[in-house]
């Protein structure tokens, strides 16, 4: 199979705050043969790193805690990574959880407080709407 995987995930220090979040056990679905396409959709959108840490407002922008808006670039991102995922056959996305961008099911609430509230970030609900099933690094196992 082939798997879309947020950069962050596969060691790539493309975050906000220019870290990365490295997860070993992608070299268990490398092993079992999947091919892995790497992706960051707010770089892919233009955005710098490290960059201001910004959350999905209930108005459906996202901005930066200092108010800035930079929803043009997450949907921009979004749609360079479906893109991207549509020419490399991706048939799943493993995304980076709670991300304005690639979280899926739960994201931050958009107040900057770090509350977990249910909904998804720009990218993963551009690509699940177009039939690429989204799995966040707690539910890895799931694609072994």
């Amino acid at each position: 199979m082939t798997i879309l995987v947020s950069r962050c995930l596969l060691g790539e220090p493309c975050r906000y705050d220019g870290q990365s979040r490295p997860l070993a056990e992608l070299e268990a679905l490398r092993q079992a043969g999947h091919t892995l396409v790497p992706v960051c959709p707010e770089v892919l959108g233009g955005l710098p790193v490290p960059r201001a840490p910004a959350e999905l407002q209930p108005d459906g922008r996202v901005r930066c805690a200092d108010g800035q808006d930079v929803t043009g670039a997450y949907r921009l991102g979004a749609e360079r990574a479906l893109e991207l995922a549509r020419k490399a056959g991706c048939q799943a996305a493993l995304l980076k959880e709670n991300s304005p961008s690639c979280g899926f099911g739960r994201i931050y609430s958009g107040d900057f407080s770090k509350t977990l509230i249910s909904g998804s970030g720009v990218a993963a609900r551009l690509l699940a709407e177009h039939g690429i099933p989204i799995y966040g690094e707690s539910r890895l196992d799931c694609l072994l």
